[in-house]
């Protein structure tokens, strides 16, 4: 198993072992029955992550397509005949 990953009753047994392994080498994950299914991280690593998170707005409002016009008028040309 790797050394970040901990099943879930040994994470229970050893949480402050977890929690001092996520502040000094970084994300901790919990599996259950071979699962993984929970990271425990830092408060810093985890406001970073926040931090990295735009909204799709903030997205589209920092495109370099911003102010570009798009012709969005439907084509009313008849369908091509494509041999399959």
């Amino acid at each position: 198993m790797q050394k970040n990953v901990w099943q879930l009753q040994e994470a229970k047994n050893r949480f402050s072992e977890v929690v001092n392994k996520a502040l000094d080498e970084g994300p901790q994950i919990v599996t259950r029955h071979g699962e993984e299914v929970v990271v425990v991280l830092s408060k810093e690593a985890y406001s970073k992550l926040k931090l990295s998170q735009e909204s799709l707005v903030d997205f589209f409002r920092q495109s370099p397509l911003v102010g570009v016009e798009l012709d969005l008028t439907r084509d009313h040309s008849l369908p091509r005949d494509v041999e399959l």
